[in-house]
């Protein structure tokens, strides 16, 4: 069995056993942030007030609209995009960092370099700017569709426990969907599936607006995370000549 793991996997494995340990050294850190950031309730809803009201000075609170049209309609939609919000985060991300690794592993360094900065950066801002959700102020018109027509929700036990009310600034719903869909509409064959993946951030940006989770703000600002992190992470390896060449002839930042 050991000598069929080794012919399977890409580098043997030990080097899956790091890529493991890489993650769950990830997850530890994350946790450690979101019990930091979890502490200043009241900082968090003053922070999302101030987004709501940013929007609103800018004509832009949009939010509340898309999400009226989304609950009046209903049906499938919306349970795509209740779905899509859970799934995305770590369902997708992880199905796709597992895909990369075995078949495009001359990838996967990079991309998971480029995950782990980007998430990264943003606990820091869920830290120094803990944000309470656009779900939390039904007084703006906002709807916690989870709460309302899915199974599962935030106020279910395993995620009440596991995650951070208060990470809406930046969005890493945003920034991780912007970077699966790059590195998978990259190193796909189909025209389909290029097109697909290449459509896929979009998706989840209303997603996770439709579902009173993030404020087109949060997107933006978790865009701009993934943005810098991806430039960040380019520089160093182009300098170290460890860039992928299936991806140093697409990037143009």
């Amino acid at each position: 069995m050991w000598e069929r793991a080794k012919r399977v996997l890409p580098k043997g494995p030990g080097d899956l056993f790091l890529q493991l340990a890489i993650w769950s050294g990830f997850g530890v850190a994350y946790q450690i942030a979101r019990g930091i950031a979890d502490r200043d309730i009241p900082r968090a809803f003053s922070n999302g007030l101030h987004v709501v009201h940013l929007e609103q000075t800018l004509h832009t609170l949009i939010e509340p609209n898309i999400q009226r049209v989304m609950t009046e309609t209903g049906g499938l939609v919306l349970d795509a995009a209740n779905w899509t919000y859970w799934l995305s985060q770590f369902v997708v991300l992880a199905i796709a960092s597992i895909w990369v690794y075995l078949r495009h592993n001359e990838v996967y360094a990079h991309a998971r370099n480029w995950v782990l900065t980007t998430n990264l950066l943003a606990l820091v801002g869920y830290v120094v700017i803990p944000t309470a959700p656009p779900r939390m102020f039904p007084e703006f018109g906002f709807t916690d569709t989870l709460a309302a027509s899915a199974s599962l929700h935030h106020g279910s036990g395993i995620i009440e426990l596991a995650s951070n009310q208060f990470a809406a600034m930046p969005s890493i719903h945003a920034a991780d969907a912007l970077i699966v869909g790059f590195i998978m509409a990259s190193v796909t064959r189909s025209k389909l599936a290029k097109i697909l993946w290449t459509l896929w951030p979009s998706w989840v940006w209303f997603s996770v607006m439709a579902t009173g989770n993030h404020y087109w703000f949060d997107i933006a600002a978790g865009v701009a995370v993934a943005m810098a992190a991806g430039t960040l992470v380019t520089l160093m390896e182009s300098r170290r000549g460890t860039l992928p060449a299936a991806l140093a002839s697409q990037r143009r930042w």
